[in-house]
């Protein structure tokens, strides 16, 4: 039994992040895990959270869903979890996977705000509407996950409908996130930096992935670290990225983040640092077919270029169109920019493209964070 939480625990931490270009709804972690009424257990489990997340993997039809939650700093001694799950949410914290603060819900709204996204919460926010005006004008930006007859489902606050509705960054996310920042705190796990013996694995952890950092809060209309309270220092542009999508089956399956910096290489079990492994997603003769690294994807001056690393080669499929006629045969070390709406296809039914031009749909669910979870952690309330 514990060996099985820890497993479902590690999946669920694989879907936690604050990496903007990634995340697909804003949530409050410690209103979520006293969901006591989604599964009927004890007063307070974070094994509610991957409930939710699944829920959200099945509304957007879409694997690896990815959240932002915020922590109350109490969670990390709550007395009603386990003193495991205190330990995997301080690790969470520690890795800068979600951010722990004081005040959750104003913060919770802010990076709805700044990001365009979702929120998922059973509060209403009635006293900050007015400070957050798509509360009410965009139903489906806030969604209250409430019991359903196979685990949490969603329920709009305004004008009714389940369906997760994303925005537009606001113009001050839009300026936030263009550039990079440093916290002059040491071991600030969200914005690395400050002095003393944690400064350089901070900032070598920021350098990795400059993009992956969440939007510091606004206080006086000044950059801010949530956590610390400290004013931030601008660390200059933050580099260009590109989100793309995996698409098997239909099913977008995950996204990642390409940039500048770093080429990412997408096969059946790419070698390179960060390659994007598809092998788990493929039938055998998908696997057959597909090499261990077979495309590589650059970002050069704001174009995505794709090379054939392959054996067998691929194709490109221009503006997604699936006609045969219209595939573009790419041949092993072969490159080619990729254009407004095309699409790589390493085989049949296996695509990568831009995320926001991958639609995503399939006959199937995605797969659940909760496979591993004991059954008797799961008793769901009766439909």
């Amino acid at each position: 039994m514990r060996f099985e939480i820890s497993k479902v625990l590690d999946a669920i931490e694989g879907r936690v992040c604050t990496d903007p270009s990634l995340v697909r709804a804003v949530l409050d972690l410690a209103e979520v895990i006293r969901y006591q009424d989604i599964d009927g257990g004890r007063p307070a489990s974070l094994l509610r959270l991957g409930m939710v997340i699944d829920a959200l993997s099945r509304e957007l039809e879409e694997d690896s869903v990815q959240v932002y939650a915020v922590v109350h700093r109490a969670l990390l001694s709550d007395a009603d979890l386990t003193s495991n799950e205190r330990m995997v949410v301080r690790r969470w914290a520690d890795d800068g996977l979600v951010e722990v603060l004081d005040n959750p819900g104003d913060r919770m709204l802010e990076v709805a705000d700044l990001l365009g996204l979702p929120v998922l919460s059973r509060v209403r926010f009635d006293g900050l509407r007015g400070r957050f005006p798509w509360l009410v004008e965009q139903p489906g930006r806030l969604l209250a996950p409430v019991p359903g007859a196979g685990g949490p489902v969603f329920i709009a606050h305004v004008g009714g409908g389940h369906s997760p509705v994303s925005g537009t960054r606001s113009p001050a996310g839009v300026k936030l996130l263009a550039r990079q920042w440093r916290c002059p705190e040491p071991g600030c796990a969200l914005f690395g930096g400050g002095g003393g013996g944690g400064a350089f694995a901070d900032l070598a952890r920021v350098e990795r992935s400059p993009a992956g950092q969440p939007p510091p809060a606004l206080r006086g209309g000044v950059p801010t670290c949530p956590r610390h309270g400290a004013r931030l220092g601008d660390g200059g542009p933050r580099p260009r990225t590109e989100v793309l999508a995996v698409r098997v089956g239909g099913l977008v399956r995950r996204r990642f983040v390409l940039s500048e910096e770093q080429p990412v290489v997408a096969g059946r079990a790419p070698e390179q640092d960060g390659g994007i492994m598809l092998g788990q997603w493929l039938n055998d003769e998908a696997r057959r077919w597909i090499s261990r690294g077979h495309v590589r994807f650059e970002l050069r001056v704001g174009e995505v270029v794709v090379t054939d690393v392959s054996t067998n080669g691929s194709g490109i499929r221009p503006a997604g169109s699936m006609a045969e006629a219209d595939r573009i045969a790419l041949a092993p070390q072969q490159s080619r920019v990729l254009g407004e709406g095309d699409m790589v296809e390493l085989y049949p039914g296996v695509q990568i493209g831009r995320a926001e031009e991958l639609p995503t749909g399939a006959p199937f669910t995605p797969t659940s964070v909760m496979a591993e979870a004991p059954t008797m952690a799961m008793r769901l309330p009766r439909a």
